[in-house]
């Protein structure tokens, strides 16, 4: 089991599972700028432990992604997607949990094995 919450801790999950043996760093315009390493996980395996009033949700463009992040201290905290594949691709009905690896308790996710997905082209 994962767990981990945001800078002030009005935020927080687990997640059923592990580390992912490599993160992924996306160079959209959106995640360029909030600089988080993400780790994926199907949604029955993550969940929100404590939220209150702090769960935040910002949505662009097709608006089928659900960025939440913490409205107290603004950290952003993970993502509910499509299960886009490599190529942009989708099936239209699976999603996936995009958590910010950042925010795992007792990890330094900048020594992790990091993927970089060209986003900046690819939606």
């Amino acid at each position: 089991m994962i767990s981990g919450s945001c800078h002030c801790g009005q935020v927080a999950f687990r997640i059923d599972g592990e580390i992912p043996a490599q993160l992924t760093r996306c160079t959209c315009s959106f995640c360029a700028k909030r600089g988080l390493l993400h780790a994926y996980y199907p949604p029955e395996q993550f969940h929100i432990t404590e939220s209150g009033d702090s769960d935040a949700i910002y949505r662009w463009q097709t608006k089928l992604v659900a960025h939440h992040f913490c409205a107290a201290c603004g950290c952003g905290t993970f993502s509910d997607s499509p299960a886009f594949k490599p190529d942009g691709s989708w099936d239209k009905t699976t999603r996936r949990i995009s958590v910010n690896a950042r925010l795992f308790d007792n990890f330094d996710a900048d020594l992790a094995p990091v993927e970089v997905i060209d986003g900046k082209n690819l939606w």
